[in-house]
């Protein structure tokens, strides 16, 4: 079976990505832990890996992040409040190019052929989310290591998205919950880093609007 690199945060979107590929892929984990504001999410990161059944699961830190990023954006800063809708504090600097690059590294290594990350298609807003991104980024990482492929010593990788496949986050979920059921809401999609989901940041909203479109209970619990 080939062997395909999934990159988890512990959120919705990363779980349900999974379900695109449980039956057809050998599943790697990779998640990060780059000094963000809610570490809970890496504790979610371990539970998801579980509910995949990942052949391994790796977490990579890289806590330095955080203090190269300052006070740049309010998911490794807490300096400012978190915005209840998209404002540009949200996007850690080309953090997907960070965590894409790394997990492509391991896959040339373990010879897989895929590399994914949840980016969906209501996630336009975000630059480093967009197909545009995610494909020349592919085509840099395969130049990197043009040589090893020609060889046969590593397979092309194709860097894989659900924003690539026209996927929204309401379809994502839905094909998620078909596979996990009430699994789901094991996963941590909050900003902060509460015992609950505070309900009112961007990323909770999100959650909420999700399940709703989706016409899926939502069980997750909120402080408001």
């Amino acid at each position: 079976m080939n062997k395909a690199v999934v990159i988890l945060s512990g959120g919705l979107d990363s779980l349900c990505l999974g379900a695109y590929f449980a039956k057809k892929f050998d599943l790697y984990g990779i998640t990060f832990s780059y000094g963000q504001r809610a570490s809970r999410e890496l504790v979610a990161a371990k539970k998801v890996g579980k509910i995949l059944h990942l052949r391994e699961h790796k977490i990579i830190p890289l806590d330095f992040m955080k203090s190269l990023y300052g006070s740049s954006n309010v998911l490794t800063s807490s300096k400012k409040s978190l915005p209840s809708e998209f404002d540009y504090s949200i996007v850690v600097p080309i953090r997907n190019a960070i965590f894409i690059t790394i997990a492509s590294a391991w896959a040339y290594s373990l010879k897989a052929s895929l590399v994914a990350y949840g980016a969906h298609t209501d996630d336009t807003k975000y630059p480093d989310c967009r197909p545009a991104f995610s494909k020349k980024l592919e085509t840099a990482l395969n130049q990197g290591e043009v040589d090893g492929i020609r060889l046969g010593i590593r397979k092309k990788i194709t860097v894989w998205t659900p924003f690539s496949a026209g996927i929204s986050k309401s379809s994502l979920i839905k094909h998620g919950y078909d596979v996990f059921g009430d699994k789901i809401f094991q996963t941590w999609s909050c900003y902060a880093n509460s015992k609950h989901h505070c309900g009112k940041c961007e990323s909770c909203r999100n959650r909420k609007k999700a399940f709703l479109k989706a016409s899926i209970r939502d069980k997750t619990l909120y402080l408001s």
